[in-house]
């Protein structure tokens, strides 16, 4: 996981659900850290600082035009 890197940070699972969706449609290794423990405890995103979507560093690029097109709809906090 060494060549994943951080490129969004959210607060809420709620705010995750489609980008897992259009990741995943596009074939995009990823993995969102932190998820579980928010799911569990949503006070804990400030504590844990957030959901930070990982994805492999050749697909940065990538992810973040998906990022921008859904900037209207979710809002990205990192």
């Amino acid at each position: 996981m060494k060549d994943f890197l951080t490129v969004a940070v959210f607060n809420l699972p709620t705010e995750i659900a489609v980008l897992k969706s259009i990741l995943e449609n596009e074939g995009i290794q990823y993995f969102f850290e932190n998820e579980t423990i928010v799911s569990i405890d949503p006070f804990a995103s400030i504590a844990y600082g957030g959901i930070k979507l990982k994805v492999h560093r050749n697909d940065v690029e990538v992810v973040r035009g998906i990022l921008d097109n859904l900037d209207s709809h979710l809002r990205v906090v990192d």
